[in-house]
């Protein structure tokens, strides 16, 4: 019989968790159900199963990288989808929303740009959000992609946010444009493995009107699609709903596979 692989079994203690939480407390109809940190060994305690020491992976897993479970999954409407926000330190709430995907467009063009990553960065970061972080800033993709001069200030930026509790901003940007407008923007990146998440955009929105509320918020996401492919989004929160304002793909190569064709076929589109 297959072993079950280490990440796999993590993964499926971590669901249960979560399951056991949500059904203590669903009834049809529900469309918010409140909880903290507390529940979390409680609901392992009840299953027999074996408490991680990071409680806080198990809400960040389950909110960036895995789906919900399945028996979860099957009480959401058409159209609607279950999240978890943060509601303050160490609390959180299930919520019911519409489906807000954030993914590349497959069918946008792609822009090549001189790669400028310092060969030993690429052989030695320690995970795709690292590189891909490194690779975001060594390339100025920010500056490209909004047009203005930007400046990482603090990269895993972790504080609290009134009502919803401690965030961490992937990195965090200042900026200035050619009128004096100065900016704060940050930065959510993702592996390919990863989605990028509404909800941390909301923070990341949230975290900087409240710390840096004289400056012009943008919030970036940023994906890898494929190696040295990468995806950038602006994106703005309208309402409850984070909508997309501008999304572009760029692909980092050397200097000399980028020809006099690409050249021309930029200066037309631009």
């Amino acid at each position: 019989m297959a072993k079950v692989p280490e990440e796999k079994k993590k993964q499926n203690r971590y669901k249960a968790i979560i399951e056991k939480i949500f059904f203590d407390s669903y009834k049809r109809g529900t469309a918010k159900i409140e909880f903290d940190r507390d529940d979390l060994p409680r609901a392992a305690r009840a299953l027999g199963v074996e408490l991680p020491d990071n409680l806080g992976d198990v809400i960040y897993s389950i909110r960036y990288r895995t789906p919900m479970p399945e028996k979860v999954l099957t009480t959401q409407p058409k159209g609607m989808e279950w999240i978890i926000e943060g509601t303050g330190r160490s609390r959180y709430v299930f919520k019911l929303v519409k489906i807000n995907r954030i993914v590349p467009n497959t069918k946008l063009v792609t822009i090549k740009v001189p790669d400028a990553t310092p060969e030993i960065i690429s052989a030695y970061a320690l995970s795709d959000e690292q590189a891909l972080l490194a690779k975001v800033r060594y390339n100025r993709l920010v500056d490209v992609f909004l047009g203005i001069a930007s400046y990482s200030l603090q990269n895993h930026l972790r504080t609290t946010v009134e009502g919803i509790g401690q965030i961490e901003i992937d990195e965090i940007y200042v900026g200035l444009d050619r009128h004096g407008r100065q900016y704060v923007l940050p930065v959510q990146a993702k592996g390919g493995g990863d989605q990028l998440s509404a909800v941390q955009a909301k923070q990341d929105i949230a975290c900087c009107a409240e710390k840096f509320p004289n400056l012009i918020c943008r919030a970036i996401s940023a994906q890898f699609m494929a190696d040295d492919l990468i995806a950038m989004f602006e994106l703005t929160q309208e309402g409850d709903e984070i909508k997309v304002v501008e999304e572009k793909h760029y692909r980092l190569v050397p200097a000399d596979q980028i020809g006099p064709a690409d050249l021309k076929a930029y200066g037309i589109r631009g």
